[in-house]
């Protein structure tokens, strides 16, 4: 694989890492306020969802940002990023307006981060780089 393409799909694999480790950050900072968020969702049992996505946001932010378990915290991920679209971005129960549009292009936007998880996780050779590369040959 030529070598831009492997550095292209390191430096995806750290953004994709980076869009989950800082708002997984930026939730123990403001806990109280997407509490408030998730409960005017409907969310049930938010403490406790509140804090498994942020250990999941940050572990796996890191965990992808080292290139540890790729394919299982894409994976992973892309399951989070359904479940908050379909609970948090709910463009279908809102009138027609901008509040509606927001969470419809949020939503969108979601679909489209999740389909780079999902082919990241179906990727069979992505150790360049990462703490799970092989000895033998550096692939992605």
């Amino acid at each position: 694989m030529p070598n831009f393409q492997k550095f292209s799909a390191v430096i995806g694999r750290i953004l994709l890492g980076l869009y989950f480790l800082i708002p997984g950050i930026s939730k123990v900072a403001g806990f109280e306020a997407t509490a408030i968020y998730m409960s005017e969702h409907g969310m049930i049992l938010v403490p406790f969802f509140l804090g498994i996505t942020i250990i999941l946001q940050i572990g796996g932010g890191i965990a992808l940002i080292l290139g540890f378990r790729i394919s299982e915290v894409s994976f992973m991920f892309a399951v989070l990023t359904l479940i908050i679209s379909l609970v948090m971005h709910d463009f279908w129960n809102l009138e027609s307006g901008i509040q509606q549009a927001h969470e419809m292009q949020n939503f969108v936007k979601n679909m489209a981060i999740m389909a780079g998880l999902l082919v990241l996780s179906a990727t069979q050779h992505i150790g360049t780089w990462s703490l799970t590369s092989s000895t033998s040959e550096a692939n992605v």
